[in-house]
């Protein structure tokens, strides 16, 4: 994995003007595009989208600032159409537009050529077991929310402090099949997405494929396949988002598995009253690698 990201990264410095064949590579390496990209935003920090973005504006800076050609011959040379446009992207990475820095030399913001190397991790092990479930279904209360990185998303909490507390004790009584209990649950979220991207945020229950879902509940249906579900324990959401990191830093890159497209669950099995700590289930799709 570590070597297909460094030749994604090549890539990108190769193509930097022109569209990425992110499939092929990942296919060339021997996994999927939606993993590469997975792995990429998880280990980078960032979305690749974004990288390329300011890796290119990076360039562009330099030959805006060293170069005499007009604007929108350098505009076209990095893959843009109009001033405007290149303008924009400009702006957005460096804080101040072409002409501004042309003229005073800055300000200009530098995304170094990243490289993915090796280190230890993996001194905590962890609690994992792999699933194998027919298809389901998820039915409860859906909203479209921000995704956040780290720390307590508060739209996510005003999503479920505005379920009655006598819907929540419905829904438990709903569930009937694994994952079991009052479930969080992330979905359509793009496999690069950056912070603040929407996604669907359910909170709801599973049911096995044949029950009846009552008209007023929204539902997910998610295939039949593999999940790796991992266990954690501790400050809420702390050890749960670390143990999400984690999966990208430690386990996929050590285990034959690789993520597929599916929703993102998170079982609650135990918490303290406050919920400043709880014991969780994070379910993840997966299959096989070269599969």
């Amino acid at each position: 994995m570590i070597s297909a990201l460094n030749r994604l990264v090549d890539l990108v410095e190769e193509q930097l003007t022109g569209e990425l064949d992110v499939a092929r590579l990942a296919s060339g390496a021997g996994t999927t595009e939606y993993h590469l990209r997975r792995m990429f935003s998880s280990l980078a920090g960032m979305p690749l989208s974004e990288y390329v973005r300011r890796r290119r504006m990076t360039r562009a800076a330099a030959d805006v600032v060293r170069e005499t050609d007009d604007l929108l011959t350098i505009a076209v040379r990095h893959g843009y159409g109009s001033t405007e446009a290149f303008g924009r992207a400009f702006r957005s990475v460096h804080g101040a537009g072409p002409s501004e820095v042309r003229r005073n030399g800055g300000p200009l913001r530098t995304q170094p050529h990243l490289r993915f190397r090796l280190t230890v991790e993996g001194t905590l092990p962890m609690d994992t077991r792999i699933v194998e479930r027919p298809a389901f279904r998820l039915a409860g209360h859906a909203t479209r929310v921000p995704l956040i990185h780290e720390g307590v998303n508060p739209h996510i909490q005003q999503h479920i402090a505005s379920i009655p507390a006598a819907e929540h004790g419905r829904l438990k009584a709903l569930g009937d099949t694994e994952p079991a209990g009052l479930l969080q649950v992330t979905d359509d979220s793009a496999p690069d997405a950056a912070e603040g991207t929407e996604l669907t945020y359910l909170h709801g229950v599973a049911l096995a494929a044949r029950t009846e879902v009552p008209d007023d509940l929204d539902t997910i249906e998610v295939a039949a396949g593999r999940w790796a579900v991992f266990r954690t324990s501790g400050p809420h959401p702390e050890a749960l988002q670390t143990a999400w990191a984690a999966t990208a830093t430690e386990w996929f890159p050590s285990n034959p598995w690789r993520l597929r497209p599916g929703p993102s669950i998170v079982a609650v099995l135990d918490r303290a009253p406050d919920f400043s700590t709880a014991t969780c289930e994070l379910w993840m799709p997966v299959e096989p690698t070269g599969t």
